[in-house]
């Protein structure tokens, strides 16, 4: 079927009470994204004609957690396009007042749909379903088919519907556990709750659901013996692996789900080349882009989007967030870098921070406990030991000595330090923006620096040196 005739429901009303939180189960995070959040990025991935998720407890809250109006935004906000070059699917936000079960759910979206479209029905709490495993479902519905299912085999089905067949395996409805006889209970082949659907047929089966069940629910699934009875014949397909249908209840689950997500993320980088020292303890919350002969140690977090050049080495213990690596790179163990640009053969750490706004340039070094912020450092440079270089724009060639401070902020306005090229400056030396140092100055060590610094001089600023002779200790009181 042409994929351009989708519509997406996500139903994401549900309170999640044993998750025993003020936030709507669906924000729960996995690997720091709501889970909707991966539900939203599959559903973007089809590009469908439009997306309606289906929200109830804390709709508010849901709403809040996602800014963007429609797929171009949401893909400009991270500038992988253009959106003024491509029409994309809308998100329209379907409010369930009461909660009255799955089928009357999507009973709410009825009014979105054409009856030529067909839609795809996805949860909120179930993150991690390939597109690959969806697009198979879609590619089962056509004129003759109105409905698929995607269904699953359990060895311990516990808690789902099961999916019951004839003697010539055809499917004729899904049981609900709370609904089913013992001999149905022994069925091992559940239901997922995902099911593709043709609006036409959906607005009919829909609008006849009753609840005369266990639970007093509109049940979706009583639509699968009403396409029976239709004279239907239901298609079904199963995906790659039990962890793609997997729900999640409560933090328990949640954090069972994090160790598979984090896991698959650890076999993607393993499968292009990348050496884990320990695939169990990386956690990647973002998208991470990865040349050749990378090695990443243990306990490393990566955030938002980050990209690593070839022969890059993280060290252990390190937190990097939307940074770019170049080629050749060494980060030393326990460095921070946020929203930081780093040229190639630089040496990072052990124990820096990079904040937002750095951009080193080829073979710099950046040592143990030195911060940048908002700092462009030249081709070359090193900032050793101990130092805070903020708002700074340095040349290359440069040697920043221990305990070196760029002090940038009066208490009201951040002012900028402009270093040039090859200048030295000397341990514990106070650099009071704004201010600026000529190329190949020397700043002698112990300096306060509050005035332009000349070109190729020595500059120093010291008190004068006190030696008081036949100085005696003062005796210590008893």
């Amino acid at each position: 079927m042409p994929f351009s005739s989708i519509v997406v429901t996500i139903l994401a009303a549900g309170k999640g009470t044993r998750m025993q939180s003020a936030k709507p189960k669906v924000l729960q995070p996995l690997a720091k994204k709501p889970l909707l959040g991966h539900v939203f990025d599959t559903a973007f991935d089809l590009s469908p004609n439009r997306i309606l998720p289906v929200i109830g407890h804390g709709a508010g809250q849901v709403k809040a957690a996602f800014a963007f109006d429609n797929l171009a935004h949401r893909l400009a906000e991270i500038g992988m396009l253009d959106e003024s070059l491509v029409t994309l699917p809308e998100v329209i936000w379907v409010e369930q007042t009461e909660q009255l079960g799955t089928g009357h759910a999507v009973q709410q979206v009825l009014p979105h749909l054409k009856d030529e479209e067909v839609l795809l029905i996805l949860y909120g709490d179930v993150p991690l379903t390939r597109k690959e495993t969806l697009e198979d479902l879609l590619d089962l519905v056509d004129d003759t088919h109105p409905l698929a299912l995607l269904t699953v085999n359990l060895s311990v089905p516990t808690g789902y519907g099961r999916i019951i067949r004839d003697q010539h395996l055809n499917v004729q409805a899904i049981i609900e556990e709370k609904d089913a006889t013992l001999e149905q209970k022994q069925v091992q082949e559940v239901n997922t709750g995902i099911m593709a659907v043709r609006a036409k047929q959906a607005r009919q089966w829909l609008g006849a659901l009753q609840n005369n069940n266990a639970q007093g629910e509109y049940y979706l699934t009583d639509i699968i013996a009403m396409a029976v009875a239709d004279g239907f014949h239901i298609r079904t397909t199963q995906p790659a692996d039990e962890t793609e249908v997997l729900g999640v209840n409560d933090k328990v689950q949640l954090q069972q789900l994090e160790r598979i997500y984090q896991q698959q993320q650890a076999e993607r980088l393993m499968r292009q080349g990348v050496t884990l020292l320990d695939a169990d303890r990386i956690d990647i919350r973002g998208q991470v882009s990865v040349g050749r002969d990378v090695e990443i140690g243990v306990n490393v977090v990566f955030e938002g989007d980050v990209q690593l050049g070839d022969g890059v080495v993280i060290g252990d213990h390190c937190i990097l967030k939307d940074t770019v690596l170049g080629d050749q790179v060494r980060v030393e163990p326990f460095s921070h870098l946020d929203g930081a640009k780093v040229g190639q053969a630089c040496v990072i750490g052990p124990y820096a921070r990079l904040r937002p706004g750095t951009e080193l340039a080829d073979e710099v070094k950046i040592g143990n406990f030195v911060e940048t912020k908002k700092a462009q450092i030249g081709r070359g440079s090193k900032v050793n030991h101990l130092s805070y270089i903020g708002d700074t724009l340095m040349g290359g060639g440069c040697n920043i000595g221990a305990g070196t401070i760029t002090c940038n902020y009066d208490g009201v306005n951040k002012h900028q330090t402009v270093i040039g090229e090859r200048v030295f400056v000397g341990s514990d030396t106070q650099l009071v923006a704004p201010v600026e140092v000529g190329d190949g100055a020397t700043i002698g060590a112990g300096s306060t620096i509050t005035k332009r610094v000349p070109a190729n001089e020595l500059t120093l600023s010291r008190s004068k040196q006190v030696t008081i002779k036949n100085w005696q200790k003062p005796p210590k009181k008893s």
